[in-house]
């Protein structure tokens, strides 16, 4: 079972969920305190739930009802089906795609999506590309203008501007580490 929790944005947010669910008799359930959301193993008593949604908007946090969770599962899953399951990316506009299949307004979604995550929906979107380019750079069949072309980036300069914004290291920088590595394996 999911959980989410608007505005769990820091780490000491973390804790007074945690602390909420320790005092709930939970702590042995949870499997996952993430910023936003919280993993439980099995389903929780709705006294449970109505007493930790109490606790938590005491502390300034909203325990959001489940369409809302379910839209966010949504929105995760749809940019990461697209950006990592199909080979050849179609050229879409991201926030058209997610309100055209979702049904709703962007503007609604990325509100949701930012006060829950604690990042835009663009955010996410960067990280899943880079995790991507990363993955096409690891299996080096590709150079970097054909993965700036697959990923949709306007440029092979855009593409290494992101990456080394999200990892701290250039494109090329990236794979070059790989295959020093792949060296000194070979040598062992």
């Amino acid at each position: 079972m999911k959980l989410y929790i608007k505005y769990m944005v820091s780490n000491r947010c973390k804790a007074l969920v945690q602390k909420e669910l320790l005092n709930l008799g939970l702590q042995s359930e949870y499997v996952v305190v993430d910023l936003g959301v919280v993993e439980i193993h099995k389903d929780i008593t709705d006294i449970q739930l109505e007493q930790l949604k109490e606790n938590l908007s005491k502390t300034g946090l909203e325990l959001l009802d489940d369409s809302k969770s379910k839209l966010i599962d949504k929105i995760k899953t749809l940019i990461t089906d697209l950006i990592h399951s199909s080979e050849e990316q179609p050229n879409v506009n991201y926030s058209v795609y997610i309100s055209e299949k979702l049904g709703y307004n962007y503007n609604y979604l990325a509100n949701i999506f930012s006060e829950v995550k604690g990042i835009t929906i663009q955010q996410f979107i960067i990280i899943h590309k880079i995790e991507k380019a990363k993955e096409l750079l690891f299996y080096d069949e590709l150079t970097l203008t054909e993965i700036a072309h697959r990923l949709h980036y306007s440029s092979v300069a855009h593409l290494s501007a992101q990456f080394k914004k999200v990892t701290g290291l250039s494109p090329t920088f990236y794979r070059h580490i790989k295959d020093k590595r792949e060296s000194v394996l070979e040598n062992l």
